[in-house]
């Protein structure tokens, strides 16, 4: 295999996918948002709430529609560049995507209508609750993306059928209910709520900024505020416990999200620190520290919830460590080679109809099958993921969380206290904070989807075996056009909502849409 076609591959679809996660997250969040001001419009009666709701429900089509492109593309890349992945656990992994088209999608598309358009169509209780089913549609579509993606992460609820050499499901609730498919889709989704938190408390700032608009802008922030910072507190719950489970199930990512090198009981979590250079470009070299601001115990405390526990490190968990238990990965890359060997020699037997050799084979198959995976690696060190990478993204992300829950509480302290006015260094801060929202986001993907490296199905297949057999000039020229289309889409959705948020809500609440 080509490791350009494999390198080129990873490319397109982490373009798209970062590409498409632009618009996601402020869906997420701004759906939820829009009906929390609908209620308060229904409740109260007050026509601001309203003319307020359709203002943002308009930001929201936009980048709603937009969004809905680059997502049906992405679904496509699995088929188009990653067909042996499609091919060997497709009957897994679609039932989810399928669902999320049947259920999910045709909730929103229906409803959505109904939440633009039959304002003066339809009674007004049955509008709010058009509204709530829209955010309800798209945080489902969004459950069951991330349950296949956390499927990926960790892989349950499946049996390996050796007469077809796929995997299937044998239980869906596993799959649904399982503790990282749960747990990524709460993080993730709260990821957006936050993003939108801020995104609204931007916008709304600018309007002070520029002293228009300044009832919307004040009850937006308070809305916002409120709910970017009941959604903080939940995330940083769900991201310990998403720590927890990474150094359970994906214990090499963890260590190389700490650049854990050597395993250690009482093990420091690095605060912040700063990676040497590697001067010599070896591959998989130790990275060490110019200089780390540590906590002490926190790692080995976040990780097992003990202080004294041990956490194994990129020495251990690639090198072994009979102490702990830990098995080598030249180990398990031997053991993967003899699962592949024997299926083959099982469907060869099965061919000839050779029952005796057949079963033999089939038998030190299930015998190693858990480290199917490993047989496709060249060597131990390519089950290592980028370490720099995700050291600093993990950072970035954790950091700018803590920035917005500042931000969350200083604007809600304005608003609560009436002094939202001249505050122009406060504005400013809540403009800027719109794109390292964005940032944050992004950062959390690399996290999870760098730092899984090299596998596309934790332990069970890498991506230089799921990787379909193109040429890589093709794949070369639909990188091009897809970064050109994605940027185009992007572009054209940024100056879209700048105009219409130039343009601020029209008089007497007539919706832009």
């Amino acid at each position: 295999m080509d490791p350009s076609l494999i390198d080129w591959s990873r490319a397109q679809f982490a373009l798209t996918a970062i590409y498409h996660w632009f618009f996601v997250p402020l869906t997420l969040g701004l759906s939820f948002i829009i009906a929390f001001m609908e209620t308060m419009y229904i409740r109260t009666g007050d026509e601001h709430w309203k003319r307020i709701t359709k203002y943002w429900m308009t930001l929201f089509g936009i980048n709603f529609a937009i969004g809905v492109a680059t997502g049906i593309i992405l679904e496509f890349e699995f088929g188009t560049n990653w067909s042996n992945y499609s091919w060997f656990v497709g009957d897994i992994f679609g039932a989810p995507l399928a669902i999320e088209g049947i259920l999910a999608f045709f909730l929103e598309s229906t409803f959505i209508a109904v939440m633009f358009f039959g304002w003066n169509k339809v009674g007004k209780k049955f509008h709010l609750l058009s509204t709530w089913l829209v955010a309800a549609g798209a945080n489902l579509s969004a459950l069951w993306i991330l349950v296949a993606n956390a499927w990926m992460q960790y892989p349950a609820g499946m049996h390996f059928n050796p007469d077809t050499a796929r995997n299937e499901m044998v239980n869906f609730w596993e799959v649904l209910f399982s503790p990282v498919a749960i747990n990524k889709f709460l993080h993730t989704v709260q990821s957006g709520y936050v993003l939108a938190s801020v995104f609204v408390i931007g916008i709304s700032s600018w309007y002070l900024l520029k002293k228009r608009e300044e009832m919307l802008a004040k009850r937006s922030m308070l809305v916002a505020g409120v709910f970017g910072l009941v959604m903080s507190v939940f995330i940083i719950v769900t991201g310990d416990h998403s720590a927890r489970l990474m150094a359970k199930y994906q214990p090499v990512k963890f260590a190389a999200m700490e650049n854990l090198y050597e395993g250690q009981t009482h093990a420091p979590l690095v605060a912040f620190g700063m990676l040497k250079v590697n001067e010599s470009m070896e591959e998989h070299k130790k990275e060490d520290f110019i200089f780390k601001l540590e906590i002490p115990n926190f790692l080995s405390y976040m990780a097992f919830l003990d202080a004294n526990a041990y956490v194994p490190g990129i020495k251990d968990l690639i090198h072994g460590n009979p102490e702990r238990n830990i098995m080598p990965t030249t180990e398990k890359i031997d053991k993967g080679r003899v699962a592949i060997s024997a299926l083959k020699t099982y469907k060869e037997a099965k061919k000839s109809g050779d029952t005796a050799k057949s079963d033999s084979a089939l038998t030190l198959l299930n015998a190693n099958f858990n480290h199917f995976g490993y047989g496709f690696l060249k060597d131990e060190h390519e089950a290592i993921p980028p370490i720099k990478l995700t050291f600093y993204s993990f950072r970035i992300m954790v950091g700018l969380g803590f920035l917005f829950v500042l931000l969350f509480i200083i604007s809600l302290w304005l608003v609560l206290k009436n002094k939202t006015a001249n505050k122009k260094w406060f504005y400013y801060s809540a403009i800027c904070m719109i794109p390292l929202a964005y940032l944050a986001t992004q950062m959390g993907w690399m996290v999870a989807e760098v730092g899984r490296q090299p596998w596309i199905i934790q332990d069970v297949m890498p991506v230089s075996a799921a990787v379909s057999k193109l040429t890589t000039g093709s794949v070369q020229v639909t990188f091009v056009l897809f970064a050109i289309t994605f940027t185009v889409l992007l572009i054209a959705d940024i100056k879209i909502l700048l105009t219409q948020i130039k343009k601020g809500p029209k008089e007497g609440g007539t919706s832009h849409v």
